[in-house]
């Protein structure tokens, strides 16, 4: 795999360059900026890039407009955001554009090499991965007519499951349950959101956009 790093701490940069070269994948670029970062993905054409939210020259949303302009510009290329906190608006601006090939990590997750690989991997496979902080911050908010209140606690587990990215047959393995009965709350979390009728729509796609508050 061919990743393109864009991160402006020089040390976590150089690191996750060899932890990347460890695991057999190639660096093509490794920059410190946003610009920067959009000149390397047109130059290169990576599978994937991982890019910090805030950047220079303001260190606010820097990285979050470069994530958002490769989604539009190239959207067969993977993106995995780090941040150093859970910022809702960019992880809900991130998810619907299209949940397909995106992640949120909080930084310290970068710590954890194996999750931050299987991240990594899973998002390039065009998956999705959800830091489980990002997801538990985004859901703390009021529940007065909230639909989400109307699940079970199951069935909010398989949904924030879905929420990080995690296939039925991975939440089932997770959950200690069998993949039928993943399958069986998965439909009834459409029912309780309105969502068994939807066509046109991924309806876990809706899903998830509702559990996060969207």
């Amino acid at each position: 795999m061919r990743v393109i790093l864009a991160e402006d701490s020089a040390l976590l940069r150089e690191g996750l360059v060899l932890l990347l070269a460890e695991e057999g994948h190639e660096v093509p670029a490794a920059v410190s900026d946003a610009e920067a970062l959009l000149h390397a993905v047109a130059a290169h054409r990576p599978d994937m890039v991982v890019v910090d939210v805030r950047m220079p020259p303001t260190h606010t949303d820097e990285g979050l407009r470069a994530a958002l302009e490769i989604r539009r510009r190239w959207p067969g290329i993977g993106v995995l955001v780090l941040s150093q906190y859970v910022e809702k608006r960019y992880a809900t601006e991130l998810l619907g554009s299209d949940s397909a090939g995106v992640g949120y990590l909080l930084k310290d997750r970068v710590a954890q090499v194996g999750e931050f690989v299987d991240a990594l991997e899973r998002v390039a496979a065009g998956g999705a991965a959800f830091d489980p902080e990002v997801v538990r911050q985004l859901l703390a908010r009021t529940t007065h007519h909230d639909p989400i209140a109307r699940l079970t606690p199951r069935e909010k587990d398989v949904l924030d499951h879905m929420a990080q990215g995690h296939t039925n047959a991975l939440i089932a393995q997770h959950l200690h349950v069998s993949q039928s009965a993943v399958e069986k709350h998965v439909n009834a979390i459409f029912d309780k959101l309105d969502l068994s009728h939807t066509t046109g729509y991924s309806r876990r796609v809706l899903a998830v956009l509702r559990y996060l508050g969207t």
